[in-house]
């Protein structure tokens, strides 16, 4: 096998890298760009710094219009922003929808809460994918694919596998992103499952500035 040629930087060789068997999985091709891992977070100097193929940038908050635009300026990387479907939802989130696309973004991410009615809605507004977020076995799986959503994003922690399971026995062929943890054996266990990308939580500014803060000391 040949090897693959790599490329670095002194300034920027410490950056956040996703596990490496994340790219045992199939991924989710976009718009002709194969995507397997995604980085869950909304902190623009990790966004800058990381390996992952995709940013999935939903946050605990009213979508903002200039929250996705900062975002997107500054991914360097296909970016999946978030445009509510819980307490924001209706003509807001088409509307938050349809900026995000105008700017720039790959996908959008909805809520939980999101009424299937939504997700038909903006697959009639909007030409980017719509991802819906799964948290439980529990939830309308069967109707957010009669509904014409794209992709499942599945966070149901310890049953995220379980989840992906149960998705799968219904559609063999929707696109499933999964969050696989920091373990690598519940990445696998999230893989084997039947989750085509993973998407990756960093540790925060703080935790990376530890080791750092460590080696200014003993100097």
């Amino acid at each position: 096998m040949i090897k693959v040629p790599s490329f670095g930087s002194k300034l920027r060789k410490n950056i956040v890298e996703v596990p490496e068997i994340i790219n045992s999985c199939s991924g989710i091709r976009v718009f002709g760009q194969l995507l397997k891992s995604f980085l869950f977070s909304t902190d623009v100097a990790i966004i800058r710094n990381t390996n992952a193929n995709a940013i999935i940038a939903v946050y605990p908050f009213t979508p903002q219009p200039l929250i996705s635009h900062a975002l997107i300026l500054a991914a360097d990387k296909p970016i999946f922003c978030g445009v509510g479907g819980g307490i924001t939802t209706g003509k807001r989130s088409v509307e938050l929808a349809l900026h995000a696309e105008f700017q720039g973004a790959l996908g959008v991410v909805l809520n939980k809460p999101t009424p299937n009615e939504l997700i038909e809605r903006l697959k009639l507004k909007i030409d980017i994918p719509v991802t819906i977020t799964i948290v439980s076995e529990k939830d309308d799986i069967k109707g957010r694919i009669a509904a014409g959503v794209d992709i499942f994003n599945v966070s149901g922690a310890g049953k995220t596998a379980d989840i992906v399971k149960r998705i799968r026995d219904i559609d063999s062929d929707i696109a499933i992103l999964a969050t696989g943890g920091h373990i690598e054996e519940d990445i696998i266990k999230t893989i084997e499952a039947g989750a085509n990308a993973i998407s990756y939580t960093p540790p925060s500014t703080s935790e990376l500035f530890k080791d750092i803060m460590l080696k200014y000391r003993s100097e």
